[in-house]
């Protein structure tokens, strides 16, 4: 029955399954991005096809697992977000796949998110995408924006991208 843990009278099961699905039933045509083959190259295909995303319902973005490399979105996100901000947060997190993947430390509590490299390559992989697809500056800077980060810390990330604000 896996890990179990009894405390006082009562009985706590510890071996839940997390819940996954298929990243390609949720996200197709990923394969064909151009973004996403610099990434994977030959193997872009079986990534997709191998990879698993979980939904959660929490407020939240998206994020990779560090126990299993899988992808995990928060559904109201997924739901209520800005459709190009959803797209390259793809695009960022399939890139913390290959990290994940290298056997990179994705979540490097010494440093601040805006500091860590693998932040900072994942988020210049995303931005050179959102520069394709013709987002300018002050929309990509927009897209740095998050409720973790002050402006300071937002600016100082956009200056290493070289986004300007």
């Amino acid at each position: 029955m896996g890990k179990m843990s009894t405390i006082f009278t009562v009985t706590i099961r510890r071996d839940a399954k997390i819940n996954l699905r298929r990243f390609a039933d949720y996200f197709k045509g990923f394969k064909r991005v151009e973004a996403v083959r610099e990434l994977f190259g030959d193997d872009t295909e079986s990534v997709l096809n191998d990879l698993k995303v979980e939904f959660f319902s929490r407020t939240g973005y998206m994020g990779v697992s560090d126990e299993d490399g899988h992808i995990m979105v928060s559904a109201r996100y997924l739901r209520d977000g800005d459709e190009r901000d959803i797209y390259l947060d793809i695009i960022h997190e399939l890139v913390h796949v290959k990290q994940f993947k290298n056997g990179i430390e994705l979540h490097d509590a010494r440093f601040r998110y805006s500091d860590r490299s693998t932040e900072i390559e994942a988020f210049a992989h995303a931005l050179k995408e959102a520069r394709r697809i013709g987002m300018n500056d002050a929309r990509i800077y927009e897209y740095l924006r998050t409720e973790w980060m002050s402006e300071e810390e937002t600016k100082k990330l956009a200056d290493k991208l070289n986004v300007k604000h």
